[in-house]
This record gives C-alpha cells, structure tokens and sequence, in this order.
C-alpha cells in the first residue's frame, strides 16, 4: 500500500471475531464482515494504511457443549471450524492483514497482560457471587444461555447478560422463571468466586468519551451506548469452566475450573491479532503505530447485538489498562493503547421474512452461496441493499433483480458494449477526438464522483456510496444510447465517443472496486491493464515456535494497482473481446432456493 502521500494516516480496521461454532451464514457476514472489508479496500485506494485484523472467537461453554454432543475436544471442535471459517471469509475477498485465532500461545499472553494492567489499577477484584449451574452436567452455564422475563420491562426472551427489548445489562439471578437454553431446564444457582471488572468506575471517562462522538456514530449506535451508562454494574470476567485463558495470578492459574469470560478475552483479541501480525512482518514493534499513534484512527464493524462490548466494554477496559478511570493509575507495560474512533454498527437481515437459524435450517451459508452465485454478485446486493441502518429482508426475488437489473443490464452491460465496439472496430482503445458538450458533461460527472463516492465511503455508508457510483454507470449507458456510434460513419467521432466511454467504465471499475474486487479487477484486465489491480486474500499455514498449524488469512495488498484516483486511459492499448462480467440468473433460481428452504 501506498504511503508516500503527506495525508496517509494508519487505519486499523476491526471486524468482530465470528464464532468458531459452524460455518458463517450470508445474515454473519452482512454485519461484521463485508462492510468492514468495503472500508478497508477503500482506505487503501485513498493511499492510507490500513491494518485489518480478527480471527475466530473460540472459547466459552458454548463450545464445550457443543464439542460435547459431537464427542469431540474443544479444541478439535474449534480446529474444525477455523479452516471452515477462514475459507468462506477468503472466499468472500475479505482483505485480512491477518485473520488468526483466539487459542494461540500469543492471544493468551496479550490477554493476560490486558488482565494484569487492569487489575494492578484496581479495576478488576474478586466477588463471591451466584453462579447458575447446569442440574444435570454440573457444568456452568453462560450469562447468554439462560433465558427468562426481564425484571425490567417484562419481556420473556431476555437472556441472562441483557435485554434486548429494553437494553438494560442483566443478571441471570434477576431474571423471572430463568431457564437453560440448552436444555430447557431450570439453573442451579450456587456461590462462587470470580472477577469482576469494575465498570462504573469508568462511568465518568466513557461519559466523556461517548459525549464526544456526537456527530460522527451512526445514532443508533450513540444512543443505545448512552442509555447504558445511566446503570453500569460490576461485570464478571471469570467462568467456572475449564477451556479457556487462566487467570494470571497466584492461587488462580493453576486452577483447573477457573477461566477468564470468553467476551472479555475476545475484545482483547483485536489488539493480540495486532501483536501477532507485527511479529510474523519481522518487526514486533509494528503495531504501535495503530495502537499508540495518537493521529491513528480504529474503525470496529459488527452486528447490533455485539455494541455493548464495543462501545462500552472494551473502551472500558481500554481505560482501564492506561489509568484512566476514576481510580488513576498508570499504563501497562505494553504502554497507553488508543480507544476506537468508531463503532460502526448493522442491523439484522432476515430471509424471506424470517430470522436466520441454524438450528431451524434457516439459512443458507456462505459456502453453499459461493457455489451457486457470484461473489459479487453477493458483495453487491449487501452493499445496496443490507442491513446499514435498518433490518433488511434478504429475499430471492430481490437477489435476483438486483443482480440482473444493476449488475448484468447496467454495469455488465456498459462493459461490454463499449469494450465490444472498440476492439471491433480499432482493436485497441482510440483517440479522442475534439470533445462535444455531452462528451465533457459525462467525463466531468465521471470525476466529480470520486470525491461523492469515497466521502460516503470514509463514513461506512454503502448504500450511498455504491448508489452513486452507479448513477455513473447508468448515464453512461444513456450517454451510449444517446450517442449511437454504430450508427456514425465519421471513424474520428465514433472514435471519441467510444474513448469518452471507455474513461467512463475505467472510472467506475475505480470507483466499485471497494465493493467489486474480483469482477473489477477482470474490467482492468479487459481495458488492458497489467498486473494485480485489486489484490484477493489467501490462506497461509502458519505455527508458534513449532507447535501445530493453523490457517490464517492474509494477502500482500502492496501488490496492487488500484488508487482511488482517476486515471487516463492510453489511446493505442490493445483491447480484446470482452467476457461476460456476470451471468443473468434464470426466474426457476427463486423457486429452487425457497423450494431448498421449505425441506430444511
């Protein structure tokens, strides 16, 4: 990536751990995964350099139970996963610097070290508090896995850590009639000692900090984080369980039932990423200048449902470790680390009008999408029509006008066209004759775009974005309609209006590259472009000091071309027969797919 501009700034980008439980579905990916990757290929267009890093979430009870219905380990469990995870989120053209794990030696000593900050500052102490207990395996049972009424507002879906109806944090003891989600029965609750991290002590700190993201969060994401510091209670971070990261002190880690929260080691797991990239680029010093550099900027995409953790919850924790609560203190040994710049949240996206589950067959996966259907075709219809600001409805119908209408009638169609008459007629991209007041009209809009276009991208909003863009193709296409240069005789005009085209589909190759890498980098490839235009992520096995490997997802993005600039074509290039961009999608699609829905 470029970083020879004197505006370059370093840009981590965050998108939430997906859970290393099963395969990701299109609902996942709709929310933490291609927004975020969306931004992070625009920012590196924009000459800034961008740090993505995640991995798989892989601790908790939810994994030992499900590992223990399968007959498997956690950790076999968890190894299953994080190949089948890594391989959709690749498949998808997520750009990851690096895409790890939270079950490495490196993520436990980073965690442990956030834990060790925190507590020599006084924000985490010991409680003895209620634990609900599982009657029948005598095993913990997870905040998120009991159900009940809320004491609150009365509503009777509540799960034992909040509300989603009323967003207050909860309690799995508060809870009216709780029950377990795993097996219907009712919890046991029995005394046990844990870690707290002690939250109101940053009620002041996190005051301020929200305070000052007036104008620049997404309002819903705002508010909610407000209303949650008119009641911040102590929050616990350690689990009676025995798979997970120890609690780093005397008389705790060798503990065999004692483990930290699996929430409260999966935020930390963005800075451990960092940490891990930085070491395998050689230089174990890298990460500092996204953690430290007070000109950085932090950017952390992720589904409604995760807000809390990210806006309150590791922002706390963050200010914890550098001494700034109300209690003071002084940074960790790592040194003061830099809060997030935004949280930028999705709404929901149903299917065919229900919420998707696995369980009920709900679904359909990322990887079974990618067999059937283009995976821009997928990039596309979330960017245009996901879930940004509001629940969206993921329905076949919809799928398929939007890729036929837009991605085949106008974008495809612009392509090929313009791309078909100028290799037929001159075989390479003509001269530009003198210029009419449509040709400029068209090449000034062309331009005028990439200002429109990347202001809505440095804001996280797609469907702006990608709207106008199109709005470029579709008068295009009109220009196209308009001009006819198959039906002029004078080659120099024909010539022009076919060089003022061909402009025009470089400029939108650009300008939908964050949204259409792969199809993008074809349309380079056709206008007679060299080398990588957008860079595509692949898998690497790699290991610690020995130890088993395990995939990551990475990429060499410095290898591309793409720069979110415009840039004149060359008269003379040589063009050859364009290839379809997308292919048209048959009506009996809709009904195969909602047919595959009603027998799951």
């Amino acid at each position: 990536m470029s970083s020879s501009s004197s505006q370059s700034r370093h840009i981590l980008t965050a998108p939430a751990w997906p859970y290393a439980n099963g395969p990701r579905h299109i609902g996942h990916v709709s929310g933490f995964a291609l927004p975020c990757d969306m931004f992070s290929r625009y920012q590196r267009m924009a000459g800034n350099q961008v740090l993505m890093v995640s991995g798989t979430d892989e601790h908790g009870t939810p994994i030992q139970v499900q590992a223990d219905s399968e007959g498997v380990s956690p950790r076999e469990l968890a190894d299953r996963y994080n190949r089948v995870i890594a391989g959709d989120l690749q498949a998808l053209g997520m750009s990851y610097d690096l895409f790890t794990r939270t079950t490495t030696r490196n993520h436990y000593a980073v965690v442990q070290e956030i834990f060790k900050g925190l507590y020599d500052n006084g924000y985490i102490f010991p409680k003895t508090t209620l634990g609900a207990i599982s009657p029948s395996t005598g095993r913990t049972l997870p905040d998120r896995y009991i159900e009940g009424t809320c004491p609150i507002c009365g509503y009777d879906g509540a799960r034992g850590d909040q509300c989603d109806n009323c967003g207050n944090q909860l309690d799995p003891v508060d809870l009216i009639n709780p029950r377990s989600r795993v097996n219907g029965e009712v919890p046991r609750f029995v005394e046990t000692e844990h870690f707290m991290l002690d939250l109101p002590a940053f009620t002041d700190a996190l005051g301020d900090y929200l305070r000052a993201k007036q104008g620049e969060w997404r309002p819903n994401v705002l508010k909610f984080s407000l209303n949650l510091l008119e009641d911040l209670q102590p929050r616990a971070i350690s689990r009676d369980l025995d798979w997970g990261v120890p609690v780093p002190l005397e008389g705790w880690r060798d503990q065999p039932n004692k483990r930290l929260y699996v929430w409260f080691d999966a935020v930390v797991g963005y800075f451990s990423a960092s940490v891990e990239w930085a070491r395998r680029s050689g230089d174990p010093d890298a990460w500092r200048a996204w953690w430290q550099d007070p000109q950085a900027l932090s950017y952390y995409f992720m589904g409604k449902d995760n807000i809390v953790f990210h806006s309150e919850i590791w922002p706390a924790m963050l200010l914890g470790y550098n001494g700034r609560g109300d209690k003071g203190g002084e940074p960790g040994s790592l040194g003061a680390l830099n809060l997030p710049t935004e949280v930028v949240s999705s709404e929901f996206l149903t299917m065919e009008g229900r919420k998707f589950s696995s369980s009920r067959q709900v679904v359909i996966y990322v990887r079974d999408f990618l067999e059937r259907y283009d995976v821009d075709a997928l990039r596309y219809y979330i960017a245009v029509a996901g879930p940004e600001n509001q629940d969206t409805d993921f329905t076949w119908q919809h799928f398929r006008e939007r890729n036929n209408n837009e991605l085949v009638a106008q974008w495809g169609n612009l392509v090929n066209r313009s791309l078909n008459m100028a290799a037929k007629e001159y075989g390479a991209i003509p001269e530009a004759g003198e210029l009419t007041d449509a040709d400029r009209a068209l090449l000034e809009r062309s331009r005028a775009a990439f200002d429109r276009v990347g202001g809505e991208l440095g804001r996280s909003r797609f469907k702006n974005a990608v709207t106008e863009a199109f709005d470029v193709v579709r008068e295009a296409n009109g220009y196209l309609s308009a001009q006819e240069p198959w039906k002029t005789e004078d080659k120099t005009r024909k010539g022009t209006i076919l060089h003022v085209a061909l402009q025009v589909v470089d400029d939108a190759k650009t300008l939908l590259t964050p949204f259409l890498p792969k199809s993008s980098d074809k349309v380079h490839t056709m206008l007679g472009g060299e080398g990588v235009w957008a860079a595509m992520p692949e898998i690497r096995e790699v290991d610690e000091e020995g130890g088993p490997s395990y995939p990551v997802v990475t990429g060499d993005y410095a290898v591309e071309r793409a720069r979110w600039e415009h840039r004149p074509i060359r008269p003379g290039t040589p063009l050859a027969k364009p290839k379809p961009l997308f292919a048209k999608l048959d009506a009996s699609i809709v009904d195969e797919e909602l047919a595959r829905l009603e027998e799951s």
